[in-house]
């Protein structure tokens, strides 16, 4: 998949015509990778699988995992402020 940034450019003009913008913003991406790599880079180079990093999606805890409850679970009942320490009868 060694397509020059002429050919991309061109992808990248139909599909904003079609109204694929998804597409057009990935060829567009992968246009300014391959500008960035300089004068000195193999032109053979797979650049399929480039993608930029997302926004919010970077940083020091971005890959911890959320813990979600099990499917049909209710969080257990407050219990009443009422009660807290009135267990017992025979208070002094």
């Amino acid at each position: 998949m060694s397509e020059t940034i002429e050919q991309l450019r061109r992808r990248m003009e139909a599909a904003a015509a079609a109204e694929d913008f998804e597409e057009a913003g990935r060829l567009r991406d992968r246009i300014s990778i391959l500008r960035g790599q300089g004068a000195d880079a193999d032109p053979d180079v797979d650049t399929g699988g480039l993608v930029r990093q997302q926004p919010g999606k970077m940083g020091l805890g971005s890959s911890r995992q959320q813990v979600t409850p099990p499917e049909g679970w209710k969080p257990p009942k407050k219990p009443d402020p009422m009660t807290r320490g009135r267990g017992g009868g025979n208070r002094r």
